[in-house]
């Protein structure tokens, strides 16, 4: 790794960093400010869940109605779409253009006069890109732990919460490498923000119909989100080793083959 083109990546990517770190961690806080008006409305919103569609609180990932007036099946229905969604599109946008940058940019020459190998750049953008996702899922697991905090009205397993956030964690990273692999497959230098949203949004749909079409329930396996286990208020939830097992399995091997084709490819000027 190269310090200075990391400081410099590190940089450059610090102002999106900041903007989607307030952006989730507005949305969590939000969205868990409305926790006691739900408790003193349940009756009420017990009625509006009858009826709704079946399946329909399984596209949230919540098994049981009665999940969602505890407050950790409340975090965890209502904020699935922040951490999960929102945070794997900034991992795999981050991730898929911070090698190909220089190049669509017209600015590679400037790479190319570094006195650096093309494994120290690999390696110096791969670490700005984990340690921002580190950040992010920092403050927002923190974020996440003050809103519980604040607004229990019972106690809640505390251990489940961090289980959840390592498995969101893993997520992030899986989009990550994801990226990374993406973006040393394209040919022509350009931008493929399009395309890696469109991955993740396509993954979550896949991993949402499985939930709710019981004769689809295996095209879930597709989807990294499969491997999440929202049942947080099971009292049975714990660390699944196989879980474990895909998102590291497959992190490494995305990360093994972006780097034997980044130091092979030609870096158009």
């Amino acid at each position: 790794m190269n310090s200075n083109l990391f400081l410099r990546e590190l940089r450059s990517n610090l102002k999106s960093l900041i903007v989607w770190t307030a952006i989730i961690t507005f949305l969590i806080t939000a969205t868990m400010s409305l926790y006691s008006i739900f408790l003193e409305n349940n009756s009420k919103i017990l009625a509006m869940i009858s009826i709704l569609p079946e399946g329909t609180l399984q596209f949230k990932g919540v098994s049981d109605v009665n999940d969602l007036f505890s407050v950790l099946g409340f975090y965890s229905a209502n904020n699935v779409i922040y951490m999960l969604v929102l945070g794997s599109i900034y991992s795999i946008v981050l991730s898929s253009n911070i090698l190909l940058k220089e190049e669509y940019g017209r600015t590679a020459e400037f790479l190319l006069a570094w006195p650096v190998t093309r494994s120290q750049v690999y390696f110096s953008k791969l670490f700005v890109v984990v340690l921002n996702i580190l950040v992010l899922n920092a403050i927002t697991t923190v974020a996440g732990y003050i809103s519980l905090e604040t607004c229990k009205k019972e106690p809640y397993n505390v251990d489940a919460f961090l289980i959840m956030s390592l498995y969101t964690l893993l997520l992030h990273l899986f989009f990550a490498y994801l990226g990374m692999f993406l973006s040393v497959r394209v040919k022509k230098p350009r931008p493929i923000t399009t395309v890696s949203v469109a991955l993740v949004m396509v993954l979550y749909f896949i991993f949402t119909i499985s939930n709710i079409t019981d004769n689809l329930s295996w095209a879930g396996y597709i989807s990294p989100y499969k491997f999440i286990d929202l049942d947080v208020v099971n009292p049975e939830y714990r660390i699944n080793l196989i879980n474990i097992v895909y998102f590291t399995g497959f992190s490494f091997l995305f990360l093994g083959a972006s780097r034997s084709m980044y130091i092979r490819k030609d870096i158009y000027l």
